[in-house]
């Protein structure tokens, strides 16, 4: 019981006078005494004197019974506060959560919260009447009938502010006391949000890191709410100033674009820590309700997107590490190809043949369908089940979704999946992928908690096929789509993709999910990133286009850009280009495209 209780608990008694009658607090009427009888104590009969024999021992148990009132609001004594016991939550006290860089991202505060004893509340009415008077979010008729059922304990308004404690302290109105209370508080308000989560009104975790550390983190207690080591802190891989850059330029871009939704994950390739994670919109966890639903939707984990062709790094990078395709094979791109009832079509037609490279460069579904096609069905899904991409993420957050993909692994499935189209994964399964294909092949779990060491799983490709890989995706950024997403002294590696979304059982033409996938910095890369908007419309600037290379692409150059230097990335004065990379460009425009 805190101090502020204890005018509330002495108003119950003191302010009940000898007269029967209830004088509101600071009255200053006092009872005038009646006129001293004549005659004294002498001129009693022996019924009067047992009369006021009979008052005195009742007024001296009266005062034994007010004083020990007192002395229990004074002293938090068990009188008062089982009632508040028995009823109300108990508090938890949980740890605080801080970045990498140990910089606090959610923690408690001691707050007070207004209850009743509705059996010592003389007016309902009134009282309800004043509390409304200095707290206006409350409501009259519902203030009052709780104060009319008659209650031992009900809350009346939770997390006062101290402003607030002082004003319903000073009406002075009997029955009503404070209670001590964990406030959770979130500093940097909308800032990694759908990271952190949220708690509910008696500060149990329901969301994101919140839940998970009441999950694993909380020692039950015998009501099952959880128990923390009050001196223990929760460090997240999460950089907050990175955090912060990613969130402010997904943010202009979403309004730029006029997208429904941006979504942004950065991750170190070789640990798998998620170094910052963005949704949007979003909301502020310290009053998380203010928002719309759909704002606590994540869509980074959450959400399942086909993701169109950004896949085909994945397929791409399965079909050389298989040996059924080699970087200076060729394909077929002439004309659309035929499956069933369906014509797969370019974008970008080049009505030729493609080198491997040119396949990948000029994003061609033709070209990849046909790669996928001589890697086999077969061979094809389970490169995807090693990437992580068929099935759901074992992550730290309650909010992981599970990927949508083919009842049947036919023909024309692997043909759809190998663009991107026929498979739906989260933004995140998409970053991890791409950490495996550029750290050398190594398969590597996201994780939002912080680790000091690699933690690489199994081999998913072999180191040769990762190296030629990064010379592709540093080709397609020279050379291809990805052209606006380099950065001057932070080169950068990447892949464009750009899928229709579904409608009605088929495909709009003109709702796109747009994104980008990149690596940086190109000649060692640290940390992928995946940069995906939802709807984006064109501008004037972009000459009316919609596509990532116009959208996700440029964005990702802007992230990078202000996030290298904060990770510590030191600027090339002069990239070097790899071997890999300079076969790529001769198979590619050398000789051999003439065929």
């Amino acid at each position: 019981m805190i101090g502020a209780g204890i005018g509330s608990r002495i108003g119950r008694n003191a302010d009940i006078h000898s007269q029967g009658r209830y004088l509101p607090p600071g009255h200053d009427a006092i009872a005038k005494p009646r006129a001293r009888r004549q005659g004294g104590a002498e001129g009693r009969t022996p019924s009067q004197r047992r009369i006021f024999l009979s008052l005195a021992l009742f007024a001296a148990c009266f005062t034994l019974v007010g004083a020990r009132l007192v002395g229990l609001a004074i002293m938090g004594g068990d009188g008062g506060d089982n009632i508040a016991v028995a009823s109300g939550s108990t508090q938890i006290h949980r740890p605080d959560i801080v970045d990498r860089n140990g910089e606090v991202m959610a923690t408690d505060i001691a707050t007070a919260s207004l209850f009743a004893d509705a059996r010592y509340v003389i007016d309902p009415a009134e009282t309800a009447r004043q509390l409304v008077g200095v707290l206006p979010d409350l409501n009259v008729k519902d203030v009052t009938a709780k104060l009319e059922a008659g209650g031992a304990f009900v809350w009346l308004k939770r997390d006062l502010t101290p402003k607030q404690q002082y004003a319903v302290h000073y009406l002075g109105m009997p029955g009503l006391d404070f209670r001590s209370e964990q406030k959770r508080v979130y500093p940097n308000g909308k800032t990694g949000s759908n990271v952190l989560g949220m708690v509910d009104i008696d500060n149990r975790g329901i969301a994101g890191i919140e839940r998970y550390m009441d999950k694993s983190l909380g020692r039950a207690d015998d009501t099952g709410r959880p128990n923390f080591d009050r001196n223990s802190t929760l460090m997240l891989s999460v950089d907050l100033h990175v955090q912060h850059a990613l969130r402010d330029e997904l943010e202009k871009s979403m309004a730029e674009f006029r997208a429904l939704a941006a979504v942004g994950v950065i991750m170190d390739v070789h640990t798998g820590e998620v170094v910052a994670m963005t949704s949007l919109p979003d909301f502020d966890p310290n009053d998380p309700m203010a928002s719309p639903d759909d704002t606590r939707f994540n869509r980074a984990t959450l959400g399942v997107y086909e993701m169109g062709s950004v896949f085909k790094a994945v397929t791409l990078a399965a079909a050389l590490d298989s040996g059924r395709v080699r970087l200076d094979g060729r394909f077929d791109a002439t004309q659309p190809l035929q499956v069933a009832r369906f014509k797969i079509h370019d974008y970008h037609a080049e009505n030729r043949w493609l080198s491997v490279p040119e396949v990948f460069v000029h994003s061609s579904n033709i070209g990849t369908a046909k790669i996928a096609l001589q890697l086999g069905g077969e061979e094809h899904r389970q490169y995807l089940q090693r990437f992580g991409l068929l099935t759901r993420p074992q992550i730290e957050l309650p909010e992981a979704g599970a990927p949508l993909t083919p009842a049947r692994w036919t023909e024309l499935a692997t043909i759809t999946t190998s663009f991107g189209h026929g498979i739906a994964v989260t933004p995140l399964q998409v970053a991890s992928a791409v950490s495996t294909i550029v750290n050398g092949g190594f398969k590597v779990e996201p994780t939002f908690l912080r680790h000091n060491e690699p933690r690489l799983g199994e081999r998913v490709i072999s180191a040769e096929t990762s190296a030629t890989m990064r010379g592709l995706l540093r080709l397609v950024v020279m050379e291809g789509t990805g052209r606006k997403a380099d950065v001057a002294g932070y080169p950068v590696m990447g892949k464009t993709g750009t899928a229709e979304k579904p409608m009605n059982g088929g495909y709009s033409r003109t709702k796109l999910i747009t994104s980008f996938i990149s690596a940086f910095p190109a000649n060692d890369p640290r940390y992928a990133m995946i940069v995906m908007f939802d709807e984006p419309k064109a501008t004037k600037e972009t000459y009316g286009y919609a596509t990532a290379g116009w959208n996700a692409a440029p964005v990702t150059a802007r992230v990078i850009s202000r996030v290298a230097p904060l990770l510590g990335i030191t600027p090339a004065t002069k990239p070097q280009e790899s071997d890999v990379l300079r076969e790529a460009k001769l198979v590619s425009f050398g000789t051999a495209n003439g065929q």
